[in-house]
C-alpha cells in the first residue's frame, strides 16, 4: 500500500526521494509528499494530493542531505494535503508511516490536553507528536532513544521514518507488522518499504525485523531489538529484477504483463526436473501424514487456492479448505495439527494472510507452507516450507502473471500430494510434466487472440454492469475475470457458478446485462449449454470463451471466441488469459487508469 523513502547523504538527496516515490506508484496511493532539512537546518516540506510528477516540480528548489517521503493511501481522513504525509511536530520532527495506529484516538486526547494541536485527521500525526515530546525531554536530545521510548504505546502495525531538524545526519526507522528495508549506498543511506525505491543507488540492502530500530547515518547503519540490544542482520543483494523495471513497448504494465505470462510460467518451471516433495522443500516422511489442506489467501491469490481446491482433491484424494485470511482469524476454528497450511500471496506481505497464518500457528497449525513471488519476504521466513513462482516484478496493481503463477505452484503442489497415496488414480507423472513444460506455448496460442478480444471490448465498454459464468474449477476463474473488470474497469461485475443462474442471478438478465462464459470441453460443458440457453431466452448477451469442438456457434446474441485448444486441469491458466485482455482492452476504451486503479493498492499491508 503506502510508501517509504527515506535518505540520509553527504549531497542533495531530493531527486532519490522522487525518484524513489516514482518507482512506488505502483503499490496505489492518493496523496504524496517529502520533506527535507537543509543546510540552515530547516525543516522544509512539499505535499499534494496529484501524482508524484506534481509533487517533482514543486520540490525542485528544495535541497536537503537528510529526508522522507511517502506515498499514501488513505485509511484515517480525506485523502487532502492536510492529511498526507510527512507529517510534523512543531516543526522539529518529521515523520512518515505505513500502518495503522488502532488507538490512536486515545493518544491523540492525551496529547491534546498536553497542548499539541493536530492539523490532520491521521493516525500518524499522533507519532510525529509523542516523539517530539519524548525528544524535548530528552537529556540528550538523542532521536533513536525518543523513537524507542514511544513505540510500547503504539498498538498496531507500522514502518516509520523518522527525522529531526536538530539531528544532523540522523534518519530514524522502526517496523512492526509493516516491511521495511536498509540499502546501502556509498556515502548514503536509505530506507524503504521496497527494494524497488532505492534500486541504482544501492547495491545492498537488510529486511528488517519484527521489532527493529535503525539509526542511519551517511556512513554508517545501526540496529539495534526492540529490547535495545545491537544487531547484525543478514546484508543481502539488491534484486537484479527490481533495477530492471521498464514499460518497453507497451503501453502499461498490466499489458506487459499479461504478455509476460508464458516467460513468468517458463521461469518458474526452470530448475524443475521432476514432480516430487522436494520442490517445496519437504519430504515425504514430512508429508505422509498430512490428512486435510487449509489455504488462506485474499483477493485474487484466494481465486487460485479455490481451484488448488479441485485439484488437490481430485488428484491427491486430500480434504481440501479455502478460507479468505481477513475471516479466517476472526471466527472460531477446529485446529487439526495435520494439516497442511498453504498461505498463497504476490508480495509475501499481505496484512491479513500473515496475521492470518500466524493465527492458524498458535492454534497449533506447525505444518506451514508458502507459495509467493518474493523469496525474501515475512511469509516465505514464517512457514516451514516455501515455493517461489518467479513471476518477475509485478506493477500493475490488478494481479495476472503473479496469479498464473500460483495457479503453477498449487498445481505442482496437488500433484506432489498425490504422491501420498490417497487418490482414486495414479498421476502419469511423465504425461504431466511434458503439459507443463508445453504451457507457455499454448499461453502464447491464447494471447493471439487479443485482436479478437480487443473488438468485444469495444460493445464491453458501453455497459454498466456483467455476469461471469463458470462451472467446477472454471468457477473461480470467472470469479477473477469478474474482479479483474472492476478493478479497472470500474463496470459492476459479479460471478456465478452457471448452475446458480436460475437460483437468482437470471433475473438480472436482459439485453443491457452481458453475460462473459468460461466454456470448456470437460464433461460439465452440456451442463453449461444449458445455462447458456437461459440467458439466450431471456435476451441476454452471451460472450463465450469456448474450447475447440464444444459446438458452441457464434449467432444472434451469442457472440463466441474460441480457444486454440483443450488443457484439462491446466485448462484455468489458459482461460483467464482472455478474461485479463477483455477486462485491459474494455479499460483502455473506457479511459481509466489501468496500472494504477482508483482507491486500491498493489500490497495490502494494512488490515
Amino acid at each position: 500500500m503506502c510508501g517509504i523513502v527515506g535518505a540520509v547523504s553527504n549531497k542533495n538527496i531530493v531527486h532519490v526521494l522522487v525518484q524513489g516515490l516514482s518507482r512506488l506508484e505502483y503499490r496505489g496511493y492518493d496523496s504524496c509528499g517529502l520533506a527535507v532539512v537543509n543546510d540552515a537546518q530547516v525543516l522544509q516540506r512539499s505535499r499534494t494530493t496529484q501524482r508524484v510528477n506534481d509533487l517533482e516540480q514543486n520540490t525542485k528548489l528544495l535541497e536537503g542531505t537528510r529526508g522522507i517521503a511517502h506515498t499514501r493511501w488513505a485509511t484515517h481522513g480525506k485523502p487532502n494535503t492536510d492529511n498526507a504525509h510527512p507529517h510534523f511536530s512543531r516543526d522539529l520532527i518529521g515523520v512518515v508511516h505505513n500502518g495503522i495506529i488502532e488507538n490512536f484516538e486515545a493518544l491523540r486526547n492525551k496529547l491534546q490536553k498536553d497542548g499539541y494541536i493536530f492539523t490532520s485527521q491521521t493516525d500518524t500525526e499522533v507519532i510525529a507528536h509523542l516523539i517530539h515530546q519524548a525528544y524535548i525531554h530528552s537529556p540528550k536530545r538523542d532521536l533513536r532513544e525518543s523513537v524507542q521510548a514511544i513505540l510500547p504505546q503504539l498498538h498496531g502495525a507500522y514502518a516509520i521514518a523518522v527525522i529531526a531538524q536538530d539531528a544532523p545526519d540522523l534518519l530514524i526507522g522502526a517496523r512492526v507488522g509493516s516491511p521495511l528495508i536498509v540499502a546501502y549506498g556509498v556515502h548514503e543511506n536509505f530506507l524503504a518499504s521496497d527494494a524497488m525505491a532505492v534500486a541504482g543507488y544501492a547495491k545492498q540492502m537488510t529486511y528488517l525485523e519484527e521489532g527493529d530500530i535503525v539509526a542511519l547515518q551517511s556512513g554508517r547503519v545501526t540496529i539495534i531489538n526492540s529490547s535495545g540490544k545491537e544487531q547484525q542482520r543478514l546484508i543481502k543483494n539488491v534484486p537484479e529484477q527490481v533495477a530492471s523495471v521498464e514499460l518497453g513497448p507497451y503501453q502499461h504494465f498490466m499489458q506487459k504483463e499479461i504478455f509476460e505470462q508464458p516467460t513468468a510460467i517458463s521461469n518458474t518451471m526452470s530448475d524443475i526436473e521432476k514432480i516430487d516433495f522436494d520442490l517445496f522443500g519437504a519430504t515425504h516422511e514430512e508429508w505422509k501424514s498430512i490428512n486435510q489442506i487449509l489455504i488462506l489467501a485474499c483477493g485474487t491469490s484466494y481465486y487460485s487456492a479455490c481451484v488448488a481446491k479441485y485439484w488437490i482433491e481430485s488428484l491427491a484424494g486430500i480434504s481440501t479448505q479455502v478460507e479468505i485470511a481477513s475471516e479466517y482469524r476472526y471466527r472460531v476454528s477446529v485446529p487439526n495439527p495435520e494439516a497442511l497450511v498453504v498461505v498463497v500471496s504476490q508480495s509475501g506481505e499481505t496484512a491479513d494472510t500473515l496475521a492470518a497464518l500466524r493465527h492458524a500457528k498458535s492454534l497449533g497449525h506447525h505444518k506451514t507452507l508458502a507459495i509467493c513471488n518474493v523469496a525474501s519476504s515475512a511469509m516465505m521466513r514464517e512457514t516451514i516450507w516455501k515455493f517461489q513462482t518467479k513471476a518477475g516484478v509485478e506493477i500493475g496493481v490488478a494481479s495476472t502473471k503473479a496469479f498464473t503463477t500460483q495457479l503453477l505452484g498449487l498445481y505442482l503442489l496437488a500433484l506432489s500430494l498425490s504422491k501420498l497415496g490417497n487418490g482414486s488414480e495414479k498421476i502419469d507423472e511423465l504425461f504431466e510434466f511434458n503439459r507443463l513444460r508445453h504451457l507457455p506455448a499454448a499461453l502464447n496460442a491464447v494471447l493471439a487472440l487479443e485482436p479478437q478480444v480487443i473488438a468485444w471490448s469495444q460493445q464491453f465498454s458501453k455497459y454498466k454492469n456483467a455476469l461471469f459464468l463458470g462451472r467446477g474449477m472454471h468457477y473461480p476463474i470467472a470469479l477473477e475475470g469478474a474482479l479483474k473488470l472492476k478493478e479497472i474497469s470500474y463496470i459492476h461485475a459479479e460471478a456465478y457458478p452457471a448452475g446458480e443462474l436460475k437460483h437468482g442471478p437470471l433475473a438480472l438478465v436482459d439485453e443491457h446485462m452481458p453475460v462473459v462464459t468460461v466454456a470448456p470441453n470437460d464433461e460439465l460443458l452440456e451442463k453449461l449449454k444449458s445455462n447458456m440457453q437461459e440467458v439466450q431466452a431471456r435476451g441476454g448477451q452471451l460472450y463465450v470463451f469456448a474450447d475447440a469442438h464444444t459446438n458452441i456457434q457464434s449467432g444472434d446474441g451469442v457472440h463466441v471466441i474460441r480457444m486454440p485448444e483443450n488443457y484439462g486441469n491446466l485448462s484455468p491458466i489458459l482461460h483467464v488469459v482472455p478474461l485479463q485482455l477483455l477486462a485491459y482492452h474494455t479499460a483502455l476504451v473506457i479511459g481509466t487508469d489501468v496500472d494504477k486503479p482508483r482507491n486500491l493498492a498493489k500490497s495490502v499491508t494494512v488490515e
